[in-house]
This record gives structure tokens, C-alpha cells and sequence, in this order.
């Protein structure tokens, strides 16, 4: 695994010197209800009568949803859902109206255009808030007065406004502008934003639902009601769960929602054997169907994944005279760059696997490669402690010289471009402000070995020297916000990542042959994975499949961890459609 001089910095293969949730509420729960133990059925309960049921108004476990409510909202999403016979049918078996008789004929009075035959029956619904009554009636007469106008109805176009929309004395800046559609009729009539469709269904649906939103939900209800409480219920599984790892488009209305650690990838899918060397560092593309390799063998390696998950070997890229120390994908993942230890970097095509370019300074190596944001340039540390920034023919555009960046530096770039990150001292890292020409620093007080940037580009992941690892919020004044510890690192250049669905998991190599897996939000590991016969240099976690991490090492192989199916299955055929759980244990 290589040594190197004590005065030296590492590289990857180099020494470094040694150094000292919630539960979820049960009225919430999206369960069937249980059928009696007394042969009484599930069946014969459903067949009740309304009268069977007394008059009770409160219905489920807790007793606190009204049954009325509960009623008129099914029916409401019967009809949005299109099942029009079904609602009417539930209404009549329920002997609940979705509304009254003076609200069901000004819906479709409005749905007529039967405009002042609808303000005579606002004022009929008994609404208690006068501001609300005007601010409807505006909208009717809103709608009549441009019908009107588009008629070319002047005079009694003219005689709305003046004595039905005036009076309301509500929303003067828009009677202005209806005004003007009279004087200069062709400026707004037609193009105005209310007069769209305005002789049309569509017009008189789209008035159907602003009024809708501004009455009172029990005087109207609202549209898509059922399923807006639903995606509630399902926020508050998705927020109570401590290891989501699961894509909304997985979630069921038939369970309740819990991921656990089965969710997290733990068991080895995969092993890589490509590379004659170690492997030093990976990284998916940004669509997650390509994962890139780089190694001591003077090698990078593009994999590609395959919708089932399976990965093959698609292109092995050489021309490096040196070990190949960092890989980055361009923004649409169509190129790769490699850059070989104080060497030069190289620009690859990703389907053919062609060289496109080199870069390299004159008496100068290159240790670190990024992309500017949208492709258009290619940055580097340098071994002189610049950075640099070239076009992609090899022009140079800036230069930031001094003490910029470290022998040995992970560099990075925000996604506007504005800021660039990178080791400029054992224990700092410089966030170098392009736009504004200005520096801050984040100071640690070990030595610095490494730091990933979060896809938000708000978090940074610093590893440091005494087998911790720092979790910074850059917003404001840089803060650390959680520490993680367990694994190992004595000598060598150990790699984490963020990964998992919202980035809400830490993935890390170590010295100890493992990977180690944390939540965010706990500084204990979840997981330490064994496998690998050597130190754990790098990990990666796809980007769009939160299942799917990749680590490399010293053993020369990648592996590739997905999902426990197994255990998966086995925890899927208990369930019963209920989890009690408490911060991700059931």
C-alpha cells in the first residue's frame, strides 16, 4: 500500500502521520378496520343501514372525525374522480348532501353563466362574512361585465360596472383596468387575464373553482379534499420514518410507512474485478447509469448500469503516465475527467472512450479536476498551490495563485459557479468567493484529509485526521452541525460521501477492510460492512437509485451494495398494515 517520506503530504497511497424520531400518531393510520371475533363480518357491517347505525356523529378509533365530514368528503372525491353515479348513490344510501340546496343550484347557476341569478343566490347561502360575499359577487360580475364586453354590449357592459361592480367599493386597482377595457376595448377585453375563454365552460368552471377556494370549506368542499388528506398522512409516515431510504412512487396507502435499516443498502450485489491495483476513488454520473473508477494501476474505468441494476465494464481509459488519483463527470454526463497524480488530466468521451484532450502546465503537475458549471471549462489544483481555470481547448482564463490549495487537495465547485472549495492549508478549507473576490475559511483543529460538497451545495463532509468526520453548513457563518466517528483511519487517504434519498445517509471507507454507513443525524454508524480483503479507499452512492453504493479498495475489486432482499421479504410478509416504531426500530 506505499509509504512516503515524513515531511510529505499523502497522496492517496501516501501515510499521513498518526495523530491522536417520532412515532406515528395511530389516528393517522391508513390500516382496514379488523373484523369481529363473534362471526359478525367485515361484510355485514358494511351492508348497514344508516338508521342501524343510530345517530351517531363521530366515527374511527379516537372518535374525533365527524361522520358528516367524513361522508361528504368521500363523496366529493367520488365526483372529482369522475365516479358521478357512486357519489350520487352514497349521498342517497348516507342521507348526507355534499351540499345544501341554495349551494348546489349557485354552482350550477355559475356553471350556466346565469350571472346575476347566482349573485341572488349568494346572498341566499347565509354567509356570515361579508367581505367574502363581496369579493364573490365581484368575481360573478367580474366575469359579466367582460362577457358583456366581448358581446359588444357597451351600454350594458358600462351599466355593470357603474352600478353593480362599483358599489362593492373592493378591489379599485381592477375596476381601473375594466374601465379601460371600454375606452380602449382591444387593449384588454379580449387578452385580459379574465377574459380568457370567457364566453366558455372553461371560463365558468375556472370561476366555479376561485369561488370555491374562497368560501368556507363546510359551505363548499374543497376540491380534492380526500386526497390532499391522505398526502398528509403520507408526509407525516415519510417524516416520522428515521431511515427513509424509499421513493415516494414505493409508498402504499395499504401499510403504514416505515423504512428501517432493510432500506439501506447492506449486502454485496456485485464484486468488480477490472483494475490490477488499488482503487483510489468512484463516482456516478449525475443520471446515475455510468460509475467511474480510478486507480494506483494508472487506469480509470467506466462502468455502466444497466437497468436492472447490473453493472458491466463499458470502457478501461489509459494514457496516464501516473497513478490516476480523481475522476469527475461532466454536467451531462457525456465526458469524463481524469487526473493523474501531479501529472495531467484528460478529457474523455464517454461512448466511445476516446481521449479529447489533455491539459497540463509547463513545470507544473496537476492534482485535482472539476467541472465549471454547464461544461464550459475545466478547473485544477496545482502542485505550485494555484488554481486554474481553462476553456476546453486548453485556454487558460484565471489563475488564483498563493496559498490556494494543498499538495494533496479535493477541490470543488458550487453549481452557480460563484464559489470555489478547496484544502488550502493541513487544517482549512478556503471557499474562494469569484464574484464578490473575497475568502473565508473553515478552520479544523485536526488535519484535513479529504471533504465531499452536498448535490444542494449547502453541506460539506470533511474527514479528518482522528477518525472523525465533520458535517458543515456553509449558509451564513459555517458551522459544524454533526460528527461521525467508528471508522478507521491510521495512514491512508479514506473517502466518505453523502448518499440516499435526500442525501440523508453518510457513506465512508476505512482502514478496517468495511464500509460504514450513518444516518445524518447520528454520529454512531448504522451499518459496518464487511467484504472487502482491504483498506476501503472510496465509496459513492448513486445519485437516482437510493439502494445502489459502490466502494473500492486496496483489494482492487469495487463492490456493489443494494438491498438485503431476504431480510426485505421477510419483513414484508409480517407485516400486518401496522408498525409501532420509534426512531427507525419496530
Amino acid at each position: 500500500m506505499g509509504g512516503i517520506e515524513e515531511s510529505e503530504r499523502p497522496l492517496k497511497r501516501v501515510k499521513v502521520p498518526s495523530g491522536g424520531s417520532n412515532s406515528l400518531s395511530a389516528n393517522l393510520s391508513l390500516t382496514e378496520p379488523r373484523e369481529p371475533a363473534s362471526g359478525f363480518s367485515l361484510r355485514d357491517s358494511m351492508a348497514w343501514s344508516p338508521s342501524s347505525q343510530g345517530d351517531r356523529d363521530a366515527i374511527g378509533s379516537k372518535g374525533i372525525i365527524k361522520r358528516p365530514e367524513f361522508i361528504k368528503i368521500i363523496t366529493r372525491a367520488l365526483y372529482s374522480l369522475g365516479y358521478s353515479r357512486s357519489g350520487d348513490l352514497l349521498q342517497k344510501e348516507s342521507g348526507i348532501s355534499l351540499h345544501s340546496t341554495v349551494v348546489d343550484l349557485f354552482r350550477q347557476q355559475v356553471v350556466d353563466g346565469k350571472w346575476d341569478e347566482s349573485v341572488d343566490t349568494l346572498h341566499r347561502i347565509g354567509l356570515s362574512d361579508e367581505y367574502i360575499v363581496k369579493s364573490a359577487s365581484f368575481m360573478i360580475l367580474e366575469q359579466k361585465f367582460l362577457e358583456l364586453l366581448k358581446k359588444e354590449k357597451i351600454k350594458d357592459a358600462l351599466y355593470t360596472l357603474r352600478n353593480e361592480i362599483v358599489p362593492l367599493s373592493i378591489n379599485v386597482s381592477r375596476v381601473h383596468e375594466l374601465a379601460a377595457y371600454i375606452i380602449f376595448p382591444s387593449s384588454g377585453a379580449v387578452s385580459g387575464p379574465s377574459s380568457q375563454d370567457a364566453a366558455g365552460s372553461k371560463s365558468q368552471s375556472a370561476i366555479l373553482e376561485k369561488l370555491q377556494k374562497l368560501f368556507p370549506a363546510a359551505i363548499m368542499i374543497p376540491e380534492k379534499r380526500l386526497e390532499q388528506l391522505v398526502e398528509q398522512a403520507l408526509d407525516v409516515q415519510r417524516d416520522a420514518c428515521a431511515y427513509h431510504n424509499t421513493l415516494d412512487s414505493e409508498l402504499s396507502l395499504y401499510s403504514d410507512h416505515h423504512c428501517g435499516t432493510n432500506h439501506i443498502p447492506s449486502q454485496t450485489l456485485q464484486v468488480l474485478q477490472a483494475h490490477c491495483d488499488e482503487v483510489w476513488f468512484l463516482q456516478f454520473s449525475h443520471n446515475g447509469k455510468y460509475l467511474a473508477s480510478s486507480s494506483k494501476d494508472r487506469s480509470a474505468i467506466i462502468w455502466e448500469v444497466k437497468d436492472d441494476g447490473e453493472v458491466s465494464l463499458k470502457h478501461k481509459l489509459t494514457g496516464h503516465q501516473r497513478e490516476v488519483s480523481i475522476v469527475s463527470w461532466s454536467p451531462d454526463d457525456q465526458q469524463l475527467l481524469t487526473c493523474g497524480v501531479e501529472e495531467s488530466i484528460r478529457r474523455w468521451d464517454v461512448n466511445s472512450g476516446e481521449c479529447l484532450h489533455i491539459y497540463e502546465k509547463a513545470g507544473v503537475g496537476l492534482i485535482s479536476c472539476g467541472w465549471f458549471p454547464g461544461g464550459k471549462g475545466v478547473f485544477s489544483g496545482m502542485t505550485d498551490k494555484s488554481i486554474c481555470l481553462w476553456d476546453l481547448d486548453g485556454r487558460e482564463l484565471e489563475c488564483w495563485k498563493g496559498q490556494r490549495t494543498l499538495k494533496i487537495s479535493d477541490i470543488a465547485i458550487t453549481d452557480d459557479g460563484k464559489r470555489i472549495i478547496t484544502m488550502c492549508r493541513e487544517n482549512a478549507i478556503l471557499l474562494l468567493d469569484r464574484e464578490a473576490k473575497c475568502e473565508r475559511l473553515i478552520r479544523e483543529n485536526q488535519m484535513i484529509t479529504s471533504f465531499s460538497l452536498s448535490k444542494d451545495n449547502k453541506f460539506l463532509l470533511v474527514n479528518l485526521l482522528n477518525q472523525e468526520i465533520h458535517l458543515w453548513r456553509l449558509g451564513g457563518d459555517p458551522d459544524v452541525v454533526s460528527r461521525y466517528r467508528g471508522h478507521k483511519r491510521t495512514r491512508f487517504l479514506i473517502r466518505s460521501c453523502f448518499g440516499g434519498l435526500e442525501q440523508a445517509f453518510i457513506a465512508s471507507g476505512s482502514e478496517d477492510s468495511k464500509v460504514y454507513v450513518w444516518h445524518r443525524d447520528t454520529p454512531e454508524p448504522l451499518f459496518a460492512l464487511p467484504g472487502h480483503s482491504g483498506a476501503v479507499n472510496c465509496v459513492s452512492w448513486s445519485p437516482t437509485d437510493p439502494h445502489m453504493l459502490a466502494s473500492g479498495s486496496d483489494d482492487y475489486t469495487i463492490r456493489i451494495w443494494g438491498l438485503d432482499q431476504v431480510k426485505l421479504k421477510n419483513r414484508d410478509n409480517q407485516r400486518n398494515g401496522i408498525n409501532h416504531h420509534s426512531k427507525g426500530k419496530t
